[in-house]
């Protein structure tokens, strides 16, 4: 039995480097991350704002061209909370006339169609587009069907849209979000809301992680991402496209600007927008209250609806997207492109440290019940977990700030154990998604959109 322990404690060490030299590159890459970010607000602290505030929606100057803008939403299954949407809708943009809602429907789905023309006998914006296929098909065959649809209007009525946006069926819009998109595309290709999670009644774990991990990613990744010159993929949800790029790749995929074969067609989207030297940015921008305007939904709030979601998220960016998009032109996109297909082997690691944990958990049994004497660490491990112990004091804290600042200092507190559940739900979903991906190449499964089922709408609540 004593030589079980010794071979347990050998292979505990082995771990234990492999995973704390890994966990240190990694959280060097997050610290440069932070190292930008930081340095980019002081700089524009000191250069643009110490005379004046930061402009607000209400500060923006009326758009140069006149044009109407079209919102493409695909629903399938979305009885439950397309109607409430396409209502708010209507009370947002109450005061926005130059806009159309196209929303895509299947034949085979009664119920979100019957919600979807109830929803228009109130709201005259809202165009039923009925998809040629019985669904479910995949989100990108549903917004080409809305692109041919928004093209014949055109052809019809003499006039070309002006952008695109695109939304989800959960989805609670804001009233400004069209003034900024009016004039913010007048000079970019693709503008980009934060996307800004509401929590789940009940769900303070599953639903909440969400909240946590946007409020980063949104607050710091992106901003980055755009500061440095690589290009923004698209969330999906709260960003407009410009008409005329997104026409040029629709002539070049015989009108199909979103590619179908795709299990994350917004994310593609937006790289290759990019790669053509279209011009991508997040727009952070407060109203009048001081809010962040962004696009507010409730995410998955059970375990296996939060894995299903992130599993295709993993599969569409790390495995099959890596196949599809290789690599950028120039060397901060690659770190981005590089950032974001690392949830594989991050999953690798983060399995590993767990075995780790269970292992030390083993070995100080031993020592209790039987006396087991352990050899101790090496220096240079412990000097390795020393520092990675300090790099993830940093990581929690820059976390609790994103957290409060857009949702309270009671939400940031819950969102440093959520890293625990948020790791839980990486590990698993990133188990999915390899299986899945192995059974597509090698027992020639084909991909599927495997559809987040919604039942929550937001609550009319501007904070989130």
């Amino acid at each position: 039995m004593g030589a079980a322990f010794v071979w347990t404690e050998f292979f505990l060490h082995e771990l234990l480097l492999f995973s704390a030299i890994w966990f240190l590159i990694g959280a060097i890459d997050d610290v440069l991350i932070d190292i930008i970010w930081i340095v980019r607000r002081i700089y524009r602290r000191l250069r643009y704002y110490h005379t004046v505030k930061p402009m607000r929606a209400s500060d923006l100057p009326k758009p140069d061209k006149q044009g109407n803008l079209a919102i493409f939403v695909a629903a399938w299954q979305e009885a439950a909370v397309i109607g409430d949407m396409l209502r708010q809708c209507q009370k947002a943009w109450v005061h926005h006339a130059n806009h159309n809602i196209y929303v895509g429907c299947y034949p085979n789905d009664k119920n979100t169609i019957s919600a979807v023309l109830a929803a228009g006998e109130v709201n005259d914006a809202v165009k039923l587009v009925i998809c040629h296929q019985p669904g479910p098909t995949t989100k990108a065959d549903c917004l080409n069907n809305l692109w041919r649809a928004m093209a014949a209007d055109e052809l019809k009525h003499g006039y070309k849209y002006k952008a695109v946006i695109l939304h989800d069926a959960e989805d609670m819009v804001d009233p400004d979000e069209l003034t900024i998109y009016d004039r913010l595309i007048e000079k970019n290709h693709v503008v980009q809301l934060p996307v800004i999670p509401v929590r789940v009644a009940g769900s303070r774990w599953i639903s909440g992680h969400y909240c946590d991990e946007f409020a980063e990613a949104h607050g710091k990744s992106l901003v980055v991402r755009e500061a440095i010159g690589a290009a923004i993929p698209l969330a999906g949800v709260g960003c407009a496209i410009d008409r005329n790029i997104l026409g040029r790749i629709a002539l070049a995929t015989g009108h199909r600007p979103f590619d179908e074969g795709s299990l994350t067609e917004d994310y593609e989207l937006g790289l290759k927008i990019g790669q053509q030297d279209g011009r991508t940015i997040l727009a952070r921008i407060v109203n009048d209250d001081g809010v962040l305007i962004g696009t507010r939904a409730c995410f998955p709030d059970i375990l296996e609806a939060a894995v299903r979601q992130k599993a295709r998220w993993i599969m569409g960016i790390s495995l099959s997207g890596w196949d599809r998009m290789g690599w950028g032109k120039t060397i901060a996109e690659n770190w981005m492109i590089l950032r974001d297909r690392r949830a594989i082997f991050s999953a690798i690691i983060l399995a590993s440290a767990y075995i780790c944990i269970i292992l030390t958990a083993l070995l100080a049994l031993a020592y209790i019940i039987g006396g087991y004497a352990w050899t101790g660490l090496p220096p240079f491990t412990y000097l390795l977990l020393t520092i990675n112990g300090g790099f993830l004091i940093w990581r929690m804290a820059l976390r609790i700030f994103f957290v409060g600042r857009l949702y309270g200092w009671a939400e940031a507190f819950y969102s440093v154990p959520r890293i625990f559940i948020a790791n839980i739900i990486s590990l698993m979903a990133a188990r999915k998604a390899i299986m899945d991906y192995a059974y597509h190449c090698f027992g020639g499964r084909p991909l599927s959109w495997d559809k987040t089922e919604h039942s929550h709408f937001p609550e009319m609540n501007r904070h989130g």
